[in-house]
């Protein structure tokens, strides 16, 4: 299944980005299946990470002040792109998170290195809030939650004919089971999209890039949430801004995904396709709103 094999590209991917290495994975996960352990161990766990991104961020954000002060373009994109690789760093951390989420219903993950980096990003990604530094870390979204590594089973997924059995629980705050509503959707995204491409593709591989992948980095568009927030649905499906993101996603998706992405970068009528689904049984723009109420309600 290609999903699968997307998986540890993604997993390649951001190990290769040198953000972290196998020891702050590791402790994060020790602490978080230790039933013993306590707040301040995964506060001394992850903290450091999250402080050690933050500040490189940073670091960018003045280097490109300081370049465009002086009038140093070279140097100022330079800047920008090292803040570029970390806020994709974080967007394909959460694109990992999904993918898990789907497959670990699937599959059993007999290597846990997998399962220690969902556990890891988990932890971290909400502790990245770039362009929003403090002095010191905000620790107010950290809460200790022990988690098991445990042999869940596996079950076949049909998610296009007769009854789809329930799937287990990843945890306490994972996906949970499919319920009657949620598998409709999924079986109306797959009625959408088949067709769409090209090849010897799966109804869960196109499921899950259009709806997990594409959908993901959607999600972590600020600009789409905003507009989400302030137009209506019929405004925002025509807004050149969502056309942009979407070819963004897809190009960000490119390497893992080649031959859908290219497919769609190459038509048009595919690109169309990916955004009515996700418009329809997809649920971007009720998803980006309910993001864009939560933050307001954080905010308050």
């Amino acid at each position: 299944m290609l999903a699968v094999s997307t998986g540890y590209d993604l997993r390649a991917k951001l190990d290769s980005q040198g953000y972290y290495d196998d020891f702050e994975v590791d402790r994060v996960a020790a602490v978080e299946t230790n039933p013993k352990a306590k707040q301040s161990d995964l506060v001394a766990a992850i903290a450091p990470v999250a402080d050690r991104l933050l500040k490189r961020y940073g670091a960018a954000q003045q280097e490109r002040i300081d370049a465009l002060a002086r009038e140093d373009e070279p140097a100022a994109q330079a800047a920008k792109d090292k803040q570029d690789a970390l806020v994709l760093f974080k967007g394909d951390m959460g694109a990992y998170l999904r993918l898990y989420a789907f497959l670990s219903q699937i599959f059993d993950y007999g290597n846990t290195d997998i399962e220690k980096r969902y556990l890891f990003y988990k932890r971290l990604i909400p502790l990245l809030e770039f362009g929003r530094e403090r002095e010191t870390v905000d620790l107010s979204k950290l809460v200790l939650t022990h988690h098991s590594l445990r042999d869940k089973g596996r079950q076949r997924l049909n998610l296009s004919e007769g009854e789809t059995p329930k799937l287990p629980p990843i945890d306490a705050t994972g996906s949970g089971a499919l319920q009657d509503k949620e598998k409709a959707l999924l079986d109306e995204i797959i009625a959408k999209v088949n067709g769409l491409f090209e090849g010897e593709l799966t109804d869960g591989d196109q499921l899950v890039y259009v709806n997990g992948v594409i959908k993901g980095k959607l999600l972590e568009d600020e600009l789409l949430i905003d507009q989400a927030m302030n137009n209506t649905k019929e405004q925002f499906s025509n807004s050149p801004d969502l056309a942009q993101s979407l070819l963004n996603a897809i190009m960000d998706a490119l390497d893992a995904h080649n031959s859908m992405s290219s497919q769609a970068l190459n038509s048009s009528k595919v690109r169309d396709g990916i955004r009515d689904t996700l418009l329809g049984p997809g649920q971007l723009y009720e998803m980006l709103r309910k993001q864009g109420e939560n933050r307001r309600g954080a905010q308050r």
